[in-house]
């Protein structure tokens, strides 16, 4: 079988991404024909796995070392790195702040791990979490990693997908306000993103998925008492979807949908907007949740939580979202076929 290679980013080196990448890369994948690379800063990966006290080689690499990286490395052992040297010395960065040199590094990392996967030096990316604020502090004018790896690639179709067990989420609106994410609500908006749900899970092995729309309002407005979104708007959009070819049922109360989605009865579940389905996913499993960005031209995995500055380089972040975000990451990259 052939080998999968992921690239994984270190995020901002001021939080936790540092410490969960060294000991989920120290853990390994899953799958023993999956080896990774680190993009990062040679400083800060040395003084992390200091600072946690293990045993591991930092291996430096560049592009030409494609020989290498095809050979399986013992896990737990050693780790490859990209060093993109942009913090030369730990006593530069301020840990667990906001700052502009960690949004630059940051984003240096995303930059480098995107040439990779275009160039197919590696065949999927992870990103650890990226602080929003010291981002745009260095001048990244893109809300997230979501929109940087879109504008970067010249992707211009690119969904999120939250994914734990059975349950997979897609959003239709994500980092705006709620209120702008209710105003925006149209027949056409909800349309395409339910094509563009479809599409995105036929992208990763399904033939025919099965999909439901969660409602806005309490009990899909119960015929009207609550709302007219679902009739105006939701229904129309369900039925165009269906007299397209797609097998959709809903709009579904969001009270119950993500939990029918679990039990199997639909393979995926379209979230309105960004907290109606990160709630449901993160309280089912925080650390397991895995988000993958799907529409673009490699696949883009990610742990589903933030920097957590307040607990950085104390030991003591939990490293589950990222093991599972890099299985996540080999087991779609060998099936993924991108949207065209």
């Amino acid at each position: 079988m052939k080998n999968t290679l992921v690239a994984i980013t270190m995020g901002d080196p001021a939080g936790i991404g540092p410490e969960i990448v060294v000991k989920a890369v120290k853990r390994g994948f899953k799958n023993k024909y999956c080896n990774a690379i680190v993009v990062g800063d040679a400083s800060i990966i040395n003084a992390t796995i200091r600072t946690l006290n293990l045993e591991l080689n930092v291996i430096p690499i560049n592009e030409v070392d494609k020989i290498a990286l095809s050979v399986p490395k013992p896990k737990g052992s050693s780790i490859y790195l990209v060093d993109v040297g942009i913090i030369k010395n730990v006593e530069s960065l301020k840990i667990g702040e906001i700052s502009k040199i960690g949004g630059e590094a940051s984003y240096r990392y995303i930059q480098k791990s995107i040439e990779l996967a275009k160039d197919k030096l590696v065949d999927a990316v992870v990103t650890a979490p990226i602080n929003k604020e010291s981002i745009k502090l260095f001048g990244v004018k893109e809300a997230g990693h979501t929109e940087i790896f879109g504008k970067l690639t010249g992707s211009n179709k690119v969904v999120t997908m939250f994914s734990v067990d059975n349950l997979r989420i897609f959003f239709h609106t994500r980092h705006i306000s709620l209120k702008k994410a209710i105003e925006r609500l149209s027949v056409a908006s909800v349309f395409k993103s339910i094509m563009l749900s479809y599409k995105s899970m036929c992208s990763i092995g399904y033939k025919s998925p099965k999909l439901a729309l969660a409602a806005l309002n309490p009990h899909a407005s119960d015929g009207g008492l609550f709302g007219d979104e679902e009739k105006k708007i939701l229904n129309p959009a369900c039925k165009m979807a269906k007299n397209s070819g797609i097998d959709i049922i809903g709009p579904v109360p969001a009270d119950s949908v993500f939990h029918q989605c679990l039990e199997g009865k639909f393979d995926a579940v379209i979230s309105l907007y960004h907290d109606q389905g990160h709630v449901a996913a993160k309280t089912y499993d925080f650390y397991r949740t895995v988000s993958v960005t799907l529409g673009l031209p490699f696949i883009r995995t990610s742990v589903d939580h933030g920097t957590a500055f307040d607990i950085a380089w104390k030991g003591i972040a939990n490293p589950v979202s990222m093991n599972c975000a890099m299985d996540m990451a080999c087991e779609l990259a060998r099936k993924y076929k991108p949207l065209v």
